[in-house]
């Protein structure tokens, strides 16, 4: 039989296989973060019909003479070249801006995707649309340990801030030096105990001649009054400024005495009420960070990334997710914008990187190829037809 037909079969398959890969590339062109294949050829065994020969004295020597037995797919390989950003607006969803892979978690099965459409299901666990669990590393007590075991990312929907004592508050402003001598300002100040419950510290500034009497009540001691005098020269205060109020340091060393100005008010401190969860953001480096009604901010875990010595080692399995195989090389796990792995951005996804106008040419080539394939099976076909009407 004429080598040349199974050498026209095995360039039919081959540009078939290609003509797949095309194909499944210009189906996922709007795939979240899919990631486009193409396909190498390569030629099979040659058939040698006569040996090469040496340089001999009074002839020269001849080359090999080899006749090809065809073409076959050498492989596919798969382009991780980064895709397009997609503005969602959807605090979930997440983008990989560099190297990287979101590392889930189906069952007992670890997969690996750049797919970061995710939401929060009914009990609060970050998943993909499958249903994988997204992996990450937990917060204790709003600090994230990085190195640790990873495990299923987790939003306490029923998490609460723990109320914080105040122990200092800072006062600023103005006292006006030419209010008359007596005068008096009140200014309360809000603050918290260990609980979280919260209760008034009274502040109550009397003028002298001198400069301004503070006197400090607590509502929790209202029978214990602490005093302290502020002295200015030329609006700037020339006296220490500081008191404790029953455990809370008070600073009023910024407090001003110009004339016609009555601005005097807290500016800073610390301590808050207990409060719940009220919102969530994801920040560059994954980190969940919650915040609670009491307008504190504590992380609650971290999204982490999973990186490869050789990407296109690792297996499609399906739902825009890979699996690791034998050349992929061992998995390395980081946080996001560490050396080596990107960084996220939230509220957006990775298109596709599939090239629509490479996709139709390849189309165009692989068609072509086919056809031409097929032009060597019917001509090898009109050999046969000829050796057969030999003999009539």
């Amino acid at each position: 039989m004429l080598r040349s037909l199974y050498a026209g079969i095995s360039g039919l398959r081959s540009h078939q296989t290609m003509l797949d890969v095309t194909g499944n590339n210009i189906a996922n062109v709007n795939t979240t973060a899919f990631k486009s294949s193409s396909t190498q050829f390569q030629d099979t065994l040659s058939q040698l019909t006569q040996g090469a020969s040496g340089p001999q004295t009074g002839i020269g020597g001849t080359n090999p003479a080899q006749v090809g037995l065809g073409v076959l797919v050498a492989g596919i390989s798969t382009n991780f070249a980064q895709g397009s950003t997609q503005a969602t607006g959807k605090a979930s969803d997440l983008m990989i801006s560099g190297d990287g892979f979101f590392v889930t978690r189906q069952g007992n099965q670890t997969s690996y995707t750049r797919a970061g459409s995710f939401d929060f299901d009914a009990d609060g666990r970050l998943t993909s649309p499958d249903g994988s669990l997204v992996q990450g590393w937990s917060a204790v007590d709003g600090v994230v340990a990085d190195g640790g075991l990873v495990s299923d990312i987790k939003l306490p929907l029923n998490a609460i801030s723990p109320g914080v004592a105040t122990t200092s508050a800072t006062m600023g402003g103005n006292l006006p030096s030419d209010a008359a001598t007596g005068s008096v300002l009140v200014r309360d100040i809000e603050v918290f105990d260990a609980t979280g419950d919260s209760r008034s510290l009274s502040l109550t500034f009397t003028k002298t001649a001198a400069g301004w009497n503070v006197g400090g009540v607590d509502s929790a001691a209202p029978g214990t009054t602490v005093t302290s005098s502020l002295t200015f020269a030329n609006g700037a205060q020339t006296s220490a400024g500081l008191m404790t109020v029953n455990g809370v340091a008070l600073d009023l060393s910024k407090v001003s005495g110009f004339a016609s100005l009555t601005s005097v008010a807290t500016t800073a401190k610390d301590g808050r009420a207990a409060g719940k969860l009220e919102s969530y953001t994801l920040s560059k480096d994954g980190t969940l960070i919650g915040s609670f009604s009491n307008g504190a901010s504590q992380a609650l875990a971290r999204v982490v990334l999973a990186t490869f010595t050789n990407p296109s080692g690792l297996e499609k399995a399906g739902s825009s997710s890979y699996r690791a195989t034998f050349n992929s090389g061992d998995v390395q796990i980081g946080a996001p914008g560490a050396d080596g792995f990107g960084s996220l951005t939230s509220g957006a996804l990775e298109m596709s990187n599939v090239d629509l106008s490479q996709e139709f040419t390849n189309l165009i080539v692989a068609q072509r190829g086919f056809q031409a394939n097929a032009r060597i099976i019917t001509t090898s076909d009109e050999v046969l037809q000829e050796l057969t009407n030999l003999k009539r």
